[in-house]
């Protein structure tokens, strides 16, 4: 990705291997400063490894990598003061309240006593914790922790947050909750690198798109221009019996029927001159159309088609998208 603006986060060339088994190849990411970037991928594609690597958790093979100015491998306690994680599971202690966890966090980071109280409160005010702040996290719902999670990595105000999943088992309100938060982030200035399963969650967020499979990106853009690169709009006409049908049908050769649903699917790119011009079509041939839907391509036909080869049956689905190393690292 080359933009004018300077990156938050830039890699080059970046390679890893787990014994055998090649999880990044050379992959190319850059991310600017204050934007939100989504990095999508099937199951065992490399996304947390690549996160892991950039936050300094496990070393890449080869390759260079620079956050917010600061190289990963030669000044990675540079990368750490300035970066902020939200791993795939919430990183709280459940025998502290919620009030006690940013306390710990603030103390951890050396904030000093005053200064750290100041801004557990201003967190928790910034994620709806108050009422819950002298509370144990057993009554805590799994939105409410993600906002903790997502507290504790803000008490030291980060430059650049990686968030890997941060949404994963949340009902739609508590994404919708969390999705403003992301962009207030990224508002604010704040740079972010964003792993999800969640394909509404990437075109809802996401200033650009990195899609990784097999190690490499095998494509990069706005989310529209991703969509605009895939084929397979359409319009659906809906007919209230078989006889406008068939007479749809033949004067239209390159739709497809269906007789059980009565509906004639149309390739269109869903323009209005398009859709005008065929209804005018249908109109002046007298062909009455009961109801129009209209299917533009989306996301996901983006993810399969670039993706498509490798989900339904290739080993990579099937591999870890972890480092094998203990569980013990810091996750902050």
């Amino acid at each position: 990705m080359t933009n004018q603006k300077a990156a938050g986060i830039a890699a080059r060339d970046v390679c890893k291997s787990f014994g055998d088994h090649l999880v990044l190849d050379k992959v190319n990411l850059e991310v600017e400063e204050g934007t939100i970037v989504s990095l999508l991928g099937p199951n065992g594609a490399g996304k947390t490894t690549m996160v892991r690597i950039l936050s300094t958790l496990i070393p890449a093979d080869s390759g260079a990598m620079r956050i917010a100015g600061h190289d990963v491998l030669t000044d990675p306690d540079g990368v750490r003061a300035v970066i902020g994680v939200t791993g795939q599971f919430s990183a709280v202690d459940n025998l502290l309240t919620g009030a006690e966890n940013l306390q710990l966090m603030a103390d951890l980071r050396h904030l000093g006593r005053a200064a750290g109280r100041r801004r557990v409160a201003e967190l928790l005010d910034r994620f709806e914790l108050t009422d819950a702040a002298d509370k144990p996290l057993s009554i805590y719902s799994g939105g409410m922790r993600r906002r903790l999670d997502l507290a504790m990595t803000l008490v030291t105000l980060p430059r650049v947050i990686f968030l890997d999943e941060p949404t994963a088992g949340l009902d739609p309100r508590s994404r919708r909750t969390m999705w403003h938060i992301i962009r207030e982030l990224a508002a604010s200035g704040v740079t972010i690198l964003l792993t999800t399963q969640y394909l509404d969650e990437a075109d809802q967020l996401a200033d650009r798109i990195a899609v990784l499979d097999q190690g490499r990106i095998v494509a990069e853009g706005t989310p529209a221009e991703l969509k605009s690169r895939i084929p397979g709009g359409h319009v659906r006409l809906h007919f209230a019996d078989p006889h406008l049908l068939h007479s749809a049908s033949e004067l239209l050769p390159a739709a497809a029927p269906n007789q059980d649903q009565l509906v004639l699917q149309v390739p269109a790119d869903g323009t209005v001159d398009s859709l005008r011009g065929l209804l005018d079509e249908l109109h002046e041939a007298r062909i009455s159309v009961e109801r129009v839907t209209i299917h533009t391509p989306d996301l996901d036909d983006v993810f399969f088609a670039v993706t498509g080869s490798h989900v339904t049956g290739s080993h990579v689905t099937d591999q870890p998208d972890e480092d094998p190393a203990p569980q013990g690292a810091a996750q902050r």
